[in-house]
């Protein structure tokens, strides 16, 4: 039964350690609707600012 419990905590160490390399991961759920894409659509049609003003 230990061999079990140790198991499963070695797999659930692991799995943690490659979530976290993985970058940005979104464990909130699935979006659906108009919402979740919103927030992107706007970022990718936002105009770019020149860095230096004359």
């Amino acid at each position: 039964m230990w061999k079990l419990a140790l198991g499963f905590a070695l797999f659930a160490a692991v799995a943690i350690f490659v979530l976290m390399q993985g970058g940005d991961i979104d464990m909130s759920g699935e979006k659906h609707g108009m919402d979740s894409h919103a927030e992107s659509a706007v970022a990718a049609s936002a105009p770019v600012v020149a860095a230096s003003s004359p």
